[in-house]
């Protein structure tokens, strides 16, 4: 099967994110919703979380790092 090619690079879809949230963050600060602010701050968090709670770190070491140079 052919790898599909993106259209836009990593860079462009992180900050395009990054801009988003930050839109949605400020419609709320703006409409005074600090509530709602917390409850998705505490959510995030506990995602952040598990997603390190559940990460594989047993198989990464400093010789399996694929495309990074070792600078020594």
């Amino acid at each position: 099967m052919a790898e599909k090619i993106s259209r836009y690079s990593r860079r462009t879809k992180a900050l395009f994110w990054l801009v988003l949230v930050g839109v949605i963050i400020g419609i709320l600060v703006g409409y005074q919703m600090f509530s709602v602010l917390y409850v998705l701050a505490t959510i995030g968090l506990v995602a952040l979380l598990l997603v390190v709670g559940f990460a594989d770190l047993e198989k990464v070491g400093r010789d399996n790092i694929e495309g990074f140079a070792i600078r020594e």
